[in-house]
């Protein structure tokens, strides 16, 4: 629960530190005295959002601390799953600086704003004014009957499920979409394929394929060339190796007498052996290359052909048309792939489906069995609310399709009027009404979740005389176990409170600031007559707010 609030530099607070203590409390305050303020600095700490709107010095950053009390909550484990030090007694601080930047701090640990409304949502539970019109929302009805039927743990299951449910059925349609796509390129693909494969491309083919057509086409030059070669080398009258030899013949007798001359001797030999050898060489390869007009035709229609794939793909040579080649492949190996992914992922999604099935199943027993529970406890606080004929009813609506929190619609039927029938709460509820079905009902949740502190913020929208003493009484008992803070206008609310805070506005250096207080016995009966009689406090009101503090005295 909560122990003790600062606030500092927020909206009209200045500074303030309040302490709080377990049962039932009440904050009163003229209108526009600043208790929605202390409100929304409270919300600070539970994860709500903040700009630097709400400095009341816009030159120094606001600080809001909470020290809460969490002996007998359990929340260890909360802790753990976010890596914070745990403390029965603990800390929770946030900061805004001008620039608008925000801090959070458990412990001195810094989170984020999810981490703070996490813990916040734990801690405490704050109703406002505004929230009476929530018990209209579809949703806001399904989540009271799951949090009264105690489905907070199977809801977890079956959200993440839904979820995974959701996400497999998207993922499910794009491998559809890809395989419809595919099946429409795939005979094009197949084409292709069959076309390159029955080229019989060879890598490299292109660049060889050039050189034998320069081959093929000058065969007959090339043939004159390499003769007249090795005819100068070997065949005329004299020839080339001939003169060799002679210079050898010349020259050897007189070789060992000059070491110049010998090593010359020796590099004259191996010209001969090696002008020998290519003559050989051009020799044979003369008599290889023929003209062979049937091949040049045969070169020339390969090259034809390989340059006809090449535009139609866009790429330079053979190379590239492999790997072409081998993509196709794997497109069309990939739609039967794909074929398989989708049994596979329908499969899984169909198991997916016949656990949420069962879930949704489990959740709808669990609603319907504390229907007509709640519906019974709910019709007696309404009695006790001074509506002695309502009709409160939870109809559950089974759909044939699974939806966010299973397959149920829920709604709230109710009517105040003795031989109406209920109709849907959105439609016949009045202000007060809807005021006091939603306290019926918070006091009936809040005692199922236990929440170690609530907070009422104006709970009394259009109830007054013995209503609000029963409202009253109702905050009371809720307070036994747990922290129960209410913001009214009403005595007879503000007199069943075990400790009365003030809200007021002072002015100081023509600077109007908020606070707040914890009255004194005497104070409070001065603060309830106030309540009673307006301005103009009687000693008749004086008496008759002494005569509602002794109630719980008593």
């Amino acid at each position: 629960m909560l122990r003790q609030l600062t606030i500092e530099n927020y909206a009209l607070i200045r500074k303030l530190n309040i302490s709080f203590e377990q049962g039932f409390s009440v904050i009163t305050g003229e209108t526009g005295a600043g208790k929605s303020i202390i409100l929304g600095a409270l919300g600070l700490i539970l994860g709500e959002r903040a700009d630097s709107g709400v400095l009341l010095d816009k030159n120094i950053k606001c600080i809001v601390e909470g020290v809460f009390d969490l002996k007998a909550q359990n929340l260890e484990r909360l802790f753990i799953e976010n890596d914070i030090d745990y403390d029965d007694v603990t800390i929770i601080r946030r900061e805004v600086n001008p620039a608008g930047k925000s801090r959070a701090f458990i412990n001195d640990t810094p989170v984020n704003l999810n981490q703070l409304k996490t813990f916040g949502d734990s801690l405490v539970d704050i109703h406002s004014q505004h929230e009476n019109l929530l018990v209209k929302n579809s949703q806001f009805q399904m989540e009271v009957v799951d949090n009264l039927a105690g489905n907070r743990d199977l809801l977890s299951k079956y959200t993440l499920a839904y979820k995974q449910m959701q996400q497999l059925a998207v993922e499910l349609e794009q491998l559809k979409e890809a395989e419809r796509q595919s099946r429409l390129d795939e005979d094009y693909y197949r084409f292709l394929l069959n076309e390159l494969d029955q080229a019989k491309l060879e890598a490299d083919e292109h660049e060889l394929l050039e050189n034998e057509l320069n081959i093929l086409s000058h065969a007959e030059e090339i043939k004159s060339a390499l003769y007249k070669s090795y005819y100068s080398l070997n065949q005329s009258e004299p020839n080339a190796l001939e003169k060799i030899t002679e210079s050898i013949i010349s020259i050897q007798s007189f070789a060992a007498f000059i070491p110049e001359l010998e090593e010359l001797f020796n590099r004259l030999q191996s010209c001969y052996v090696e002008l020998k050898d290519v003559a050989g060489g051009i020799d044979r390869l003369e008599n290889k290359v023929t003209f062979n007009p049937e091949a040049l035709e045969e070169t020339r229609q390969r090259l034809d052909l390989l340059f006809s794939l090449e535009k139609k793909h866009r790429v330079n040579n053979t190379t590239e048309l492999l790997a072409i080649r081998d993509n196709l492949s794997e497109k069309l190996s990939g739609i039967t792939t794909l074929s398989e992914s989708i049994e596979e992922k329908q499969k899984y999604l169909t198991s997916v489906i016949q656990q949420l099935e069962t879930i949704a199943l489990n959740l709808t027993k669990k609603r319907v069995s504390i229907s007509k529970d709640f519906e019974n406890q709910a019709v007696t606080i309404l009695q006790r609310l001074g509506m002695p004929d309502a009709k409160f009813l939870v109809k559950i609506e089974s759909r044939p399709e699974l939806g966010p929190s299973g397959k149920d619609h829920v709604k709230f039927l109710f009517n105040a009027n003795k031989g109406s029938e209920p109709g849907e709460i959105s439609r016949i509820a009045s202000g007060g009404e809807l005021s006091r079905v939603m306290l019926a009902i918070k006091s009936l949740v809040s005692t199922k979740l236990l929440l170690p502190t609530i907070i009422f913020d104006e709970i009394d929208l259009g109830i007054s005389g013995k209503v609000a003493d029963m409202a009253g009484n109702i905050l009371q008992e809720l307070s036994k176990g747990r922290q129960v803070l209410a913001i009214t206008h009403l005595p007879q609310i503000a007199s069943k409170g075990n400790r009365h805070y003030f809200v007021y506005k002072h002015t100081q250096n023509k600077l109007t600031t908020t606070d707040l207080r914890l009255l004194s016995d005497e104070e409070r009966v001065s603060e309830i007559a106030n309540m009673m009689s307006g301005e103009t406090v009687s000693s008749s009101a004086i008496e008759a707010a002494k005569e509602l503090l002794s109630t719980i005295r008593r």
